[in-house]
């Protein structure tokens, strides 16, 4: 609801500050002296286009700034809405919104959520689930053919049916998408075939082994370096066994065992040398081993030119299979094979695919046919209620010829959801198409709601069809603006009645002429104009005791005088009486 909103510099009101609350919050107030002004403040903060003449004259802007308080409803409908625009984190849930308008005197104007400039499409959707203005403005929700569906669903309890029809219907969309993909042009399905059978050959037919270029690389360098191998290898071998060519001079393994054998005599007379013996004999046994292993290593450094061109070629194959594949190592080569089998085996069976995939979308119209077709009926019988209920509301505010009609069309559509003998356009909502149609004077025919009636007139329509549509229609704040015009006291009694009654599921907030309807507020706040300086003021009062209401209503009757003041209460009175009656179970 719309907690507090203030006004600078906008029309003849140079600085405004008001709270509103729960309930019926009445504006009153002489012609002219600025009622509507806040009316037209609040459709800014919609989303309205602004005006520069809205800027009071010598003043460089005109600054507005709404409070709305987010019930349970309104998060649910707000917060998705901000966190698409990242103005709410991802989890975080809105409870309350603050919204800036500020329009300067050069024509520009800048609108702000909770301080982050926005564009005033995104302020418009806002603003259309935060509050409805009913009246003269053409800010009328339930005007738009749009948010007819939605409401008669919500009437008739449909919301969850329809829910369920929106899953089928998006299994439905993948399916033909799938299909679509399946059914392109068969020439080039083709050559795609084509490709990926030559690919997979070619892989095939390398028989590449993960990891072996990291081998063939290996081996690549012990065959480049085999004269190298050989020379150090043999130098080593010559080292520690000795050499051919001086066979007086002895290797270092036969040397180490001649220490040992020393060793051991020492330690036969010394036996504190005994660790010393044994460790050079295990030294000695494992340098032994190393020269053995060396001289079977030079047995096998192979110098080979044809192996060491096979191993480029095959290195220089893996390179260009890498490059070809746009692949790191021969894994993900092989993983792109594995692919291309799996796409090649679906393209192979594409058709048999396609005829399997039609069947399943056949049976799928008709469930669709069937969810729409139960929707359709609950619709049909929920648009009787609705429709009687209008009438019988409109007859209460002096529009007794009124007629009140819900028309619910379907489009024929040979490949739509089967329904009955025939094929009709479908979707995520079922096959009907809605719109609210009435026609206001004998005579004349039903017609779309917008083309019927303006002013108090299309105000009253609005009220008639919020109060039965009163816990259907999830908007918080419900503005009606010159809702009395052309009705008299006693009507305008009923009016207040059914004003306060639509109080239980929203905020609602009037600007009336009407003392009979003012009677019913339970908030009252009077407009007046002052002149001072030179310059007309609008200032706006919170009255709370009820002999300034009684003042009020007296001024409003015409008659200030001691039997229009007790008039006055005598109305308050009824009004109070007829509210505990009704008590908020009756709202």
């Amino acid at each position: 609801m719309l907690q507090e909103i203030r006004i600078q510099n906008f029309a003849i009101i140079d600085q405004l500050e008001l709270g509103f609350g729960r309930g019926l919050n009445i504006i009153t107030g002489e012609t002219g002296a600025g009622k509507s002004i806040i009316i037209d403040a609040v459709e800014l903060l919609l989303g309205g286009k602004a005006d520069p003449s809205f800027v009071r004259a010598g003043a460089e802007r005109a600054l507005i700034e709404g409070v709305f308080a987010l019930d349970e409803r309104a998060q649910a409908a707000i917060s998705p809405l901000l966190q698409r625009e990242e103005l709410i984190d991802p989890m975080e849930v809105a409870v309350e919104l603050t919204i800036t308008r500020e329009i300067r005197a050069n024509g520009r104007s800048t609108a702000r959520l909770d301080g982050s400039t926005v564009n005033l499409d995104v302020l418009s959707e806002i603003g259309e689930r935060l509050v409805d203005v009913h009246g003269q403005s053409a800010h009328l929700s339930l005007l738009r053919p749009a948010s007819h569906l939605d409401l008669l669903d919500r009437y008739a309890e449909l919301m969850d049916a329809r829910a369920a029809l929106g899953v089928v219907v998006g299994r439905l969309h993948d399916m033909r998408r799938e299909m679509t993909r399946l059914m392109e042009d068969e020439a080039s399905l083709r050559r795609r075939a084509e490709r990926l059978r030559h690919e997979i050959e070619e892989i095939d037919a390398a028989e590449l082994q993960p990891g072996e270029d990291d081998a063939l690389r290996a081996e690549r360098s012990r065959l480049g370096n085999s004269e190298a191998l050989t020379r150090l290898a043999a130098d080593a071998v010559s080292l520690l066994y000795g050499s051919d060519d001086a066979p007086e001079q002895s290797g270092a393994v036969d040397q180490i065992m001649q220490a040992a054998g020393v060793l051991a005599r020492l330690a036969a007379i010394d036996p504190a040398r005994r660790e010393d013996r044994e460790s050079l004999e295990l030294i000695a046994e494992q340098i032994d081993e190393i020269a053995g292993t060396l001289r079977r290593y030079l047995d096998h450094v192979e110098y080979s030119p044809e192996r060491l061109e096979e191993v480029e070629e095959r290195l220089e194959l893996i390179l260009q299979m890498k490059r070809r594949y746009s692949a790191a190592d021969i894994g993900a080569i092989l993983a792109y094979a594995e692919r291309a089998r799996e796409e090649l085996q679906s393209l192979e069976h594409s058709e048999e695919r396609v005829q399997e995939l039609a069947k399943q979308e056949d049976a799928l119209l008709h469930h669709i046919g069937e969810l729409s077709e139960r929707i359709s009926r609950g619709r049909q019988s929920a648009a009787r209620y609705l429709s009687s209920g209008v009438v019988s509301e409109l007859g209460d505010l002096r529009m007794a010829s009124a007629r009140f009609e819900v028309a619910i069309v379907q489009q024929e559509d040979p490949a739509g959801a089967y329904i009955g003998g025939g094929r009709y356009a479908f979707s995520e909502t079922g096959v009907d198409q809605v719109e609210f149609l009435m026609s206001a004077n004998p005579g004349e025919p039903l017609r779309p709601l917008a083309r019927v009636a303006s002013g108090g007139e299309a105000a009253r329509i609005m009220l008639a069809l919020k109060r039965v549509l009163t816990r259907a229609d999830h908007t918080p704040t419900l503005i009606f603006d010159e809702i009395d015009q052309g009705i008299g006291g006693r009507v305008g009694s009923v009016v207040g009645e059914k004003l306060w009654e639509l109080t239980g599921e929203h905020q609602v907030m009037v600007v009336t002429h009407l003392a009979q309807l003012a009677g019913y507020a339970d908030r009252h706040f009077h407009v007046r104009k002052r002149v001072d300086g030179g310059r007309t003021h609008t200032e706006i009062l919170p009255l709370t005791e009820a002999e300034q209401r009684a003042q009020e209503l007296a001024a409003m009757l015409g008659t200030v005088n001691e039997p229009g003041i007790q008039s006055a209460r005598e109305l308050l009175a009824h009004a109070d009486s007829y509210k505990r009656q009704r008590g908020s179970a009756g709202r």
